[in-house]
């Protein structure tokens, strides 16, 4: 059996084969660290934890590697606009060193929550200047870049298949442009420099061969997978809106450069949506993992959530949702751990999960699979070792969770038991009557054929 994943280059479901023995080498695009991250960004790095368990669980070596955007990303993505960086420090009030390790330490910490596995490697665009002015010139001496008076500038105009990743009409948007692009040649080429403007200290500057002044975006990201995976390795990763601007121009640095189009699998996760939209920072209120705690919610309820979609089909967001996802969790958790000690687990069952989820990462199918077992007739330690395998892909840390002791108020364990009563008598109008009781006082009951189960209810 293989793992078939689909490949945005190709635009086809391809069999996954390592370019070199049994390696798997990853390269995702991080974080910009201007803020915190929200919860639709990190439905693209659960995607991509899975990607990796599945890489893992088949027998492959992974090598992960995740960049931090920490200088050059504009607000504009036509290389205008400020900083990110720049702005968020004004808006808090401290130095862009400060806000990028901040917000870089922020996202770390939720991709604990989310029990996302921590890349082998973590690279700083800041860190990595010199590689970005090396892959800069070599550029330059190839004669594809161009100077402005603000920056470097690539000439798209001058690679043949420039956008083929989003298989973009480079000649239809120049010829359809209606926005001033100053003295770009093309709508569509980007920056590789920017030059420091004289009229505003930046805090973030360096030195180059053309003027003192700061990398753009995109050559980060081509420059540091190239040095950690290679001048051609296996998947690079992130979110569809990265199809149309960023990843062509990651492309077409490494055409130009290495003479390659940097991976061999294209992977691109889709959105999480809140009332039918995208869910953006840009907006000015967006949903932090943290908002989710605050409502009372377990992280990996989102986890969960996020896995009840293919990550290539954007997902709704709703509070109802992730109830239901953090209810669906909780009863699996409960079973696995009633369930005792573990056994062998069933092939059947464990080839079934292995064919939803090497089809493409198809988590739905895979977690179908899963309440299936969950209802079996197998003997509960064959069931317990079954689940525990398949988690090694789905990540919920099953072996590792233990019941919650509820501290009950008096109050609500009197009107349990007056419901327990009412219920006895078939009195079912008294007893409906008492659960709202103890609804209003923030409990949820499920009742069960041990009896009834008393649940702290998430905030609404």
């Amino acid at each position: 059996m293989k793992i078939k994943l689909y490949d945005s280059y190709s635009r086809s479901l391809r069999e996954f084969e390592p370019i070199k023995g049994n390696r798997a080498r990853i390269y995702a695009c991080g974080p910009t660290v201007y803020d915190y991250a929200h919860i639709g960004n990190l439905r693209t790095y659960i995607f991509e934890d899975t990607l990796r368990r599945t890489l893992e669980f088949f027998g492959y070596e992974v090598t992960h590697v995740v960049n931090i955007t920490d200088v050059g990303h504009l607000t504009s993505d036509a290389d205008t606009g400020e900083d990110k960086i720049e702005q968020g420090a004004k808006k808090a009030g401290k130095t862009a060193w400060e806000i990028a390790l901040l917000y870089t330490e922020a996202f770390k910490q939720d991709l604990v929550h989310l029990n996302i596995l921590q890349p082998d490697i973590w690279c700083r665009a800041t860190d990595h200047i010199a590689e970005q002015i090396s892959a800069i010139r070599a550029i330059e001496k190839k004669g594809f870049a161009y100077i402005t008076t603000d920056g470097v500038y690539f000439d798209t105009s001058k690679l043949e298949n420039y956008g083929y990743l989003a298989r973009l009409d480079v000649a239809g948007l120049n010829a359809g442009q209606r926005v001033d692009i100053g003295e770009k040649r093309n709508t569509t080429d980007f920056a590789l420099w920017k030059f420091s403007r004289k009229d505003a200290a930046r805090q973030m500057e360096w030195d180059s061969p053309w003027a003192r002044g700061f990398p753009g975006w995109h050559i980060e990201c081509s420059a540091m997978a190239v040095k950690y995976l290679g001048e051609m390795f296996d998947i690079h990763c992130g979110g569809k809106d990265h199809i149309t601007v960023h990843h062509c121009n990651e492309i077409a640095q490494a055409q130009v450069c290495y003479g390659t189009q940097l991976a061999n699998f294209w992977l691109h996760g889709y959105f999480l949506e809140t009332d039918q939209a995208k869910m953006s920072k840009s907006d000015g209120e967006f949903l932090r993992l943290a908002s989710l705690v605050e409502r009372g919610h377990d992280p990996l309820s989102y986890r969960y959530l996020c896995l009840t979609a293919h990550y290539r089909g954007d997902l709704k967001f709703t509070w109802q949702s992730l109830n239901g996802a953090e209810t669906a969790l909780n009863r699996l958790r409960a079973a696995v751990h009633a369930w005792g000690e573990p056994d062998n687990p069933d092939d059947q069952y464990l080839q079934q999960f292995r064919h939803e989820v090497y089809n493409d990462l198809n988590t739905p199918k895979a977690l179908a699979v899963i309440w299936n077992l969950v209802k079996s007739n197998l003997a509960p330690a064959r069931k317990k070792a079954t689940i525990l395998e398949c988690d090694k892909i789905l990540g919920f840390d099953l072996a590792n969770w233990r019941p919650v002791v509820l501290e009950i108020p008096d109050t609500v364990k009197t009107l349990m038991a007056l419901r327990t009563q009412a219920r006895q008598a078939r009195n079912w109008v008294e007893a409906d009557k008492f659960r709202e009781q103890i609804a209003e006082l923030g409990y949820d009951i499920e009742d069960s054929a041990k009896g009834a189960v008393l649940r702290k209810k998430p905030l609404p």
